[in-house]
């Protein structure tokens, strides 16, 4: 072992795979069921891929993320090199991953005897919970202790922001799984709404009627939310919408002083409910907070 700690997530993070091996952060592939076939997230399908699939699955494909079995299978390989383990997940209001996870947790006090694991759920998902998780490993990597690694993490996911436009209404309309949509179903099916996942729940945030003004809500959102000057970390994200992403990407690096800026797929465990066509950006500012401040650190 030569690490403290290592960190442990799932694909709903969003993590480009070059900084996942780069962060030796140990990733979870979540299930995906597309028309009776199983296909292990990142592994045996792309997102590209589930998305040129989704378009012509015949029913909704769904999802099988909430088994304790492959977090544990990652417990026990990050054991191998650290004997503290922390663990974020994506909100239990939006899955059952944080549920399995924990429960995969107890069953390794069994067969992981002296490894400490945390379990955190994120207040943000996708992306957002991503560079909250990207944070976190790079302070494991600088040698921190598992609770001076797990304070950070609790102080940044209150300062991340996600908020992403949809292409189409018509995957949430089929889903049924997002209260808000249901009273737009009838009469707004051409609107590109802009949402935001925070504190656990997805909200609507604002109902434009084109991708451009979409876009720039997104932008004007950021404005707001980034303090003059301040640097900032972004991950921009897509579903089959590469261009539009760099788009976004590059009016972002236009009009913010960032620090970090990729792009990054969107999840298909979320995007069986949002469709292909998704745009939208993760962000915090500022640096992460110190271990020693934790959650009041700005």
């Amino acid at each position: 072992m030569t690490d403290k700690v290592a960190i442990v997530t799932d694909t709903t993070a969003c993590i480009p795979s070059e900084q996942v091996a780069e962060l030796s952060i140990e990733l979870v592939p979540i299930q995906l069921i597309i028309d009776g076939k199983a296909y292990r997230d990142g592994i045996d399908i792309t997102p590209s891929q589930f998305y040129a699939l989704l378009s012509k699955a015949e029913k909704v494909p769904t999802t099988a993320g909430s088994l304790p079995e492959p977090y544990l299978e990652a417990y026990e390989k990050a054991a191998r090199r650290a004997p503290n383990i922390l663990c974020l997940t994506e909100p239990s209001r939006l899955s059952g991953m944080y549920n399995s996870a924990l429960l995969a947790a107890r069953l390794a006090g069994e067969s992981l005897p002296g490894v400490e694991i945390e379990v955190l759920e994120c207040s943000s998902a996708a992306a957002g919970l991503g560079l909250t998780v990207l944070a976190a490993a790079r302070q494991a990597a600088a040698g921190k202790s598992l609770a001076e690694v797990a304070a950070m993490a609790r102080g940044l996911m209150q300062r991340v922001y996600l908020f992403a436009t949809l292409d189409t209404l018509r995957y949430l309309v089929k889903g049924g799984r997002v209260p808000w949509v249901a009273g737009l179903a009838n009469s707004l099916l051409h609107i590109k709404p802009v949402f935001s996942v925070n504190g656990g729940d997805a909200h609507n945030v604002a109902l434009p009627r084109t991708t451009e003004s979409a876009m720039k809500k997104i932008l004007d959102i950021m404005e707001k939310k980034i303090p003059r000057g301040r640097s900032v970390h972004v991950a921009v994200m897509h579903a089959a919408a590469l261009e539009r992403a760099r788009e976004l990407k590059d009016r972002i690096a236009n009009r913010f002083n960032t620090v970090e800026l990729f792009i990054t797929e969107f999840t298909p465990v979320m995007g069986v409910h949002t469709g292909p066509g998704l745009v939208g950006a993760a962000f915090y500012a500022g640096e992460p907070p110190s271990s020693q401040n934790g959650a009041n650190s700005l």
